[in-house]
């Protein structure tokens, strides 16, 4: 019996448990090493008995479309887990909420929202992430922030306790959300708060958005969207092209001509080195030429080699 099976049968959970899982799979910048081990669990039930038979210090990270994650070439030494294909329930509350688990594709709550005739989540089909990644990070695009049409959340604990949380346990900022007390907590769902409205009206706009998506960004290459925060009354990406930094490479990885906050794998061959390394020269060029000290929107993890 190995190891998958013995945790199976002393905790009862149902899903897979792979080792070795290469993260280039499961990112969109497609680089990157190896999780020692990665779980897909096959709904919340099912992710909360997993993560009560973990350690309790073992390292854990969620990850859903991996839109926003780099996993350094040395690999991740902990576990995975991916809610892309368990967290998915969408629904439409007796109340008049929306309910999203933390797999659901942004994108798809904004279109759920049109169609039930909700306005103020078309901004949501900008985010190319899910509402868990959303939610972690208060995403936004096109004037709207994610927590800003949240009424409450639901997260799930180390020891697998689900509760009910409201705006009021966090600080909330620009792209930036923590536990007002230290926890080890992750988003599991959410309700979303949105008013009446034109539904037809909501998704000519989200057609609009998605329109100028496409327009502005180099969709069509592995990115992980916007690299850098605006900076207080500014635009990363127009400090990035000031500093004639576009079309900058380091290895396969390159700043997109198209949009100057992106970061693109251009070749399908960089390296997560080679896309840090050019972050990092970023950061320096701009922070030199304009004295503006860029911040990372991007999240990496994991070891160097």
């Amino acid at each position: 019996m190995d190891m998958s099976d013995a945790m199976r049968l002393t905790h009862g959970w149902r899903g897979e448990l792979r080792t070795d899982e290469p993260m280039a799979r499961h990112v969109s910048w497609r680089a990157g090493g190896a999780a020692a081990r990665a779980y897909f669990p096959v709904d919340l039930a099912d992710l909360a008995a997993f993560l009560g038979g973990l350690r309790a210090d073992e390292p854990v990270l969620f990850v859903g479309l991996g839109s926003n994650l780099l996993v350094r070439d040395g690999g991740f030494a902990g576990t995975v887990i991916f809610t892309h294909t368990a967290l998915k329930i969408l629904r439409l509350e007796d109340d008049g909420l929306i309910y999203a688990e933390a797999g659901v594709a942004s994108p798809k709550v904004a279109r759920f929202a049109a169609n039930h005739a909700r306005a103020g989540a078309e901004f949501l089909a900008g985010i190319p992430g899910t509402v868990g990644g959303a939610l972690a990070m208060n995403a936004g695009c096109y004037g709207g922030e994610t927590w800003d049409v949240v009424q409450r959340v639901l997260t799930v604990d180390r020891a697998g306790v689900v509760r009910e949380r409201t705006a009021q346990d966090y600080d909330i900022g620009y792209r930036h959300v923590g536990l007002r007390r230290a926890a080890d907590e992750w988003f599991v769902g959410a309700w979303f708060a949105l008013p009446a409205g034109d539904g037809q009206a909501a998704r000519t706009r989200i057609k609009e958005l998605l329109e100028r998506r496409i327009a502005s960004q180099p969709l069509q290459l592995p990115n992980a969207g916007s690299v850098f925060r605006n900076p207080p009354g500014d635009h990363a990406a127009r400090l990035i092209e000031a500093a004639g930094l576009k079309g900058l490479a380091v290895g396969g990885a390159r700043v997109s001509e198209k949009h100057a906050n992106f970061i693109v794998n251009a070749e399908g061959r960089a390296s997560a080195g080679d896309i840090e390394t050019l972050i990092e020269q970023v950061r320096a060029v701009v922070k030199k030429k304009f004295g503006v000290e860029l911040v990372r929107e991007v999240r990496i993890v994991g070891e160097r080699t």
